[in-house]
């Protein structure tokens, strides 16, 4: 039962999340993706959400109300072996072969970088304050291989987002200091 009711107010902050996003327009409420599997060498990744974004980008978006920061570690170490992973298939005399990532997000002619991951942090019963977990978070996710350079983590709070929305400074990279930036201002991985 108490499972069932973690799940129902995980779910309830993915809504709210979805929501804050498509009343600022930055992306509608049928642009998303809920809990689609992507492959990894070693296991699958699931993020919570992909979102296509107003502007034709993607983004990965990340719900935490209870995880242990080792599990959001280790999340964040799968979209690395996802961002990492070898090509898949044979590709063609037009082009070389492309990682699933690539085939899935990065466009025709892979102009597109690796989508950012989005983590919301919501609150629950005997945690720390969202805004707590966040910045405990940062100083564990920067010790991840690729993250600020081939993978650009941001986070916010759930109530910064349904109050603000996301397109206005309220996302925390990874590695760039306590600045918020928008959605729009977020640095492009590498």
């Amino acid at each position: 039962m108490a499972c069932a009711r973690r799940e129902r107010k995980h779910g309830l902050a993915l809504v709210d999340t979805v929501v804050a996003f498509h009343q600022a327009e930055a992306a509608d409420h049928a642009d998303w993706q809920v809990e689609v599997a992507h492959p990894t060498p070693a296991d699958s990744l699931v993020p919570d959400g992909v979102v296509l974004l107003a502007d034709g980008s993607r983004a990965f978006v990340e719900i935490d109300r209870t995880m242990s920061y080792a599990r959001l570690v280790a999340k964040l170490e799968r979209y690395d072996a996802y961002r990492n992973a070898p090509a898949s298939g044979r590709g063609n005399a037009a082009r070389a072969p492309r990682s699933h990532w690539q085939e899935t997000y990065a466009g025709p002619s892979l102009d597109r970088p690796f989508p950012p991951v989005l983590f919301v942090f919501a609150p629950a019963p005997r945690r720390a304050a969202p805004a707590t977990r966040e910045a405990a978070f940062h100083q564990r996710a920067q010790r991840v291989h690729s993250v600020n350079y081939r993978i650009i983590v941001a986070t916010t709070t759930l109530a910064q987002l349904t109050r603000k929305g996301p397109d206005q400074p309220v996302w925390r990279v990874v590695g760039h200091g306590e600045d918020r930036l928008t959605l729009a201002t977020l640095p492009k991985a590498r």
